[in-house]
C-alpha cells in the first residue's frame, strides 16, 4: 500500500532558469559575499579569496560526490579563512552565508503545476517529505518558505544537517522513522538518477524520475545504468503514475 512520497526540492518541485549551471552564478554569489565581508570589518585580498574559496568549493565538491558526505558551505568558508589567515572570529556566519545564497534564490521559481499535484496528492491522504541535498541548510529553507511548500511537508531533511547525501540510503532514515511506515510503502520522486533514483534504490523503495530539468552530465552518465521504476515529464501527471505503481503491486 503507498502512504507516503519522498521528493527531491531542486529540479523537482522548483526550477532555475540556469538547468543547476552553478559556474555561471557563481562569480556574481562570490562577489556578493565578498561585499558582506569587508562590510563586516574582514580585511582581505578580493581576488585571492574569491579564487581559494572558488577552488574549495570544487575541491570539497568533488569530495562529496565520491563518498557521499556532507560538507557544509559554512566549513568550507572557514576553511578559505584558515588558508588566508583570515581572522573571522567576530564575524557573523549566518549574515555572511546568507549573502552568498541571495542572488541565486532569486533565480529560482516553481515548477509548472506544483501546488496544485501537491494538495491533489495531499487530499488523497499521503504523507509528503522532501529529502534535499544540499550544503547550507538555510537557504534550502529560504527556497522552501519562497515557493510557499512548507504546509505541504513533514519532515523536511536537508544533507547539510544530517551529514551524508544521497544516494547513500541513510538520509531517508529520518523520514521513515517520523512517518513509521515500510520502504515498500514509499516512492522517491527526483530529477538526479545518481542520487534520487539511486538513493531510492538503495534503501529498497519505488521511484520516479521526473525530467523536466534532468538534461545534465550527470543524468547523461547515469541513462544506461541507473533505471527508474517509472519516468515523469510533468508534474501534473505524478497521480496517475502513481496509481499505475499502486496497481501494479
Amino acid at each position: 500500500m503507498l502512504r507516503g512520497l519522498i521528493f527531491d526540492l531542486g529540479s523537482t518541485l522548483i526550477f532555475n532558469q540556469h538547468n543547476n549551471q552553478w559556474s555561471k552564478l557563481r562569480p556574481r554569489m562570490v562577489s556578493d559575499l565578498v561585499a558582506d565581508l569587508k562590510a563586516q570589518g574582514l580585511a582581505f585580498d578580493d581576488d585571492q579569496f574569491a579564487a581559494a574559496f572558488i577552488r574549495n568549493i570544487e575541491d570539497f565538491d568533488q569530495q562529496r560526490q565520491t563518498h557521499f558526505k556532507e560538507i557544509t558551505t559554512e566549513y568550507i568558508l572557514r576553511v578559505t579563512f584558515q588558508e588566508l589567515n583570515i581572522q573571522a572570529n567576530h564575524l557573523d556566519l549566518p549574515r555572511a552565508l546568507t549573502a552568498l545564497f541571495s542572488f541565486s534564490e532569486s533565480q529560482w521559481e516553481n515548477m509548472p503545476h506544483v501546488h496544485e499535484t501537491l494538495r491533489l496528492l495531499q487530499q488523497g491522504g499521503l504523507k509528503l517529505a522532501i529529502v534535499s541535498n544540499a550544503a547550507d541548510s538555510a537557504n534550502v529553507q529560504r527556497l522552501i518558505d519562497n515557493a510557499a511548500l512548507r504546509p505541504y511537508f513533514d519532515p523536511i531533511i536537508i544533507s547539510a544537517n544530517v551529514g551524508v547525501r544521497k544516494p547513500n540510503p541513510r538520509i531517508f532514515d529520518p523520514v521513515l522513522k517520523t512517518w513509521g511506515f515500510a520502504t515498500n510503502e514509499v516512492v522517491v520522486i527526483g530529477d538526479t538518477l545518481g542520487a534520487d533514483i539511486l538513493g531510492a534504490k538503495n534503501a529498497h523503495m519505488k521511484n520516479i524520475w521526473v525530467t523536466m530539468q534532468a538534461d545534465t552530465p550527470y543524468n547523461t552518465a547515469h541513462r544506461e545504468t541507473i533505471l527508474p521504476d517509472a519516468v515523469c515529464d510533468s508534474l501534473d501527471q505524478l497521480p496517475a503514475i502513481l496509481q499505475q505503481i499502486a496497481d501494479s503491486e
